[in-house]
């Protein structure tokens, strides 16, 4: 059997078995006793309603890997990259924008696939909790807008790679790697500026004390705030976050309109100062740093097996293409890619940690932050409980009880 495609194959078959595993082990670690720290935090109904959320996730997570495992091995050993490479020929264009048309025909694929799942988890399971408040036409809605931004910048940035990699020669992996480098740095600020604004209304936050003690605590700190908004989350589902954006003298908060509802304005600056914490840590700084440098490997390997035969042959293709060899060279990438991927799971929660001992140091106070996770974690039926496997795999916030734990270890005022 072709050497490469049992690296693909026994990747996927890896992916699976740990996730699946995964699932198992976190079902099996549900303890139906309330955790001693949410004691008049949350209620016993409440918590089995959080362990009932789990559990039918979970479950309905074991079907939908299953079928998506089992559809992506059959088409593979079918032949599929192959002959969705046919359709894309048949429009007779130049190479780069056969190219296009073959990822716009896989993403299309993919979206009408998952399409059903994602149409049961929202108006069916998200429903029945009580998160759900999107209608179907804002689900139609976001799906059309998301075609729209996928077909402009994936069509700029794939376009460019597949032009640098025709055109460019052996340093072609470097052009590459600058491009995408640029696109890591140049993103965030349009997608705070001009993309999120189409899914979601950002409105600046009212005059009051909340404003008032945001907007001291960032002057406190040197944290160049240039506006707090509100982000109507409620449009879509109940659930209540909050995040930081921006570079350079261009920063800003936006907070979910539910997380403002659900949070005293001493524990919703607690969460500022939690997410302030990210960018004075250099966290947002090292993150785009390790990403490029992870691009940069990714390019410099990739050029070595765009034109690989017997790598096309182990998808059956009748045809060499640079596009083709950019979407095989992911799949045989993946192993490198999952053991990263829990790498920056591990530095993530780090950060975490440091960004809740940011807030609790510079506030003098950490009992505002622990009642601020206990209430996110009650309001979105967080799992108390996950397996200490999964969390090494996949979690990129730590357990919420281990950050409790840290937090109240911090000495100083409370």
């Amino acid at each position: 059997m072709n050497t490469y495609l049992v690296i693909v194959l026994a990747a996927l078959v890896l992916e699976y078995f740990l996730s699946t595993l995964g699932t198992f082990l976190n079902l099996k670690a549900l303890d139906p006793k309330l955790p001693a720290e949410f004691e008049g935090h949350c209620d016993a109904a409440t918590y089995q309603k959080s362990q009932d959320y789990v559990r039918i996730n979970s479950r309905f997570g074991l079907v939908t890997g299953a079928i998506s495992f089992v559809v992506t091995i059959v088409f593979i050993l079918a032949g599929g990259f192959n002959t969705i490479d046919q359709w894309a020929r048949l429009f007779e264009l130049g190479s780069i924008a056969t190219g296009l048309v073959f990822f716009g025909i896989l993403f299309i694929l993919m979206d009408i696939l998952g399409t059903p799942a994602s149409l049961y988890k929202t108006f069916v399971i998200e429903e029945k909790f009580g998160f759900n408040k999107m209608t179907l036409g804002t689900f139609l809605g976001d799906k059309f807008k998301s075609y729209i931004l996928v077909s402009i910048l994936g069509s700029l940035i794939l376009g460019l790679i597949l032009y640098l990699f025709e055109k460019a020669g052996n340093h072609a992996w470097l052009f590459a790697w600058a491009a995408m480098a640029a696109f890591t740095v140049i993103l965030p600020p349009i997608f705070t500026s001009f993309i999120a604004p189409l899914f979601n209304k950002f409105t600046p936050i009212e005059d009051g004390e909340l404003k008032e003690k945001l907007d001291a605590y960032a002057q406190k700190v040197g944290f160049p705030l240039t506006g707090i908004f509100v982000m109507d989350g409620s449009k879509r589902s109940t659930k209540s976050n909050a995040y930081f954006s921006g570079f350079g003298k261009r920063k800003r908060i936006a907070l979910f309109d539910t997380l403002i509802e659900q949070q005293s304005t001493d524990e919703l600056l607690a969460v500022l100062a939690h997410e302030i914490g990210h960018y004075k840590k250099k966290h947002i700084v090292l993150g785009t740093i390790l990403s490029i440098v992870q691009s940069g490997i990714l390019f410099f390997c990739m050029s070595f097996f765009l034109d690989n035969k017997d790598l096309f042959a182990a998808f059956k293709m009748e045809h060499l293409s640079l596009y083709a060899g950019l979407t095989f060279f992911s799949l045989l990438y993946s192993p490198i890619q999952m053991i990263l991927s829990v790498f920056g799971s591990i530095l993530s929660r780090k950060n975490e940690f440091e960004a809740d001992e940011y807030s609790a140091i510079t506030l003098q106070n950490s009992t505002h932050l622990i009642s601020a996770l206990k209430k996110l974690s009650v309001e979105n039926l967080g799992n108390l409980t996950p397996h200490p496997f999964v969390v090494f795999l996949e979690y990129s916030h730590p357990p919420v009880l281990q950050r409790i734990e840290r937090l109240r270890g911090i000495a100083g005022p409370n």
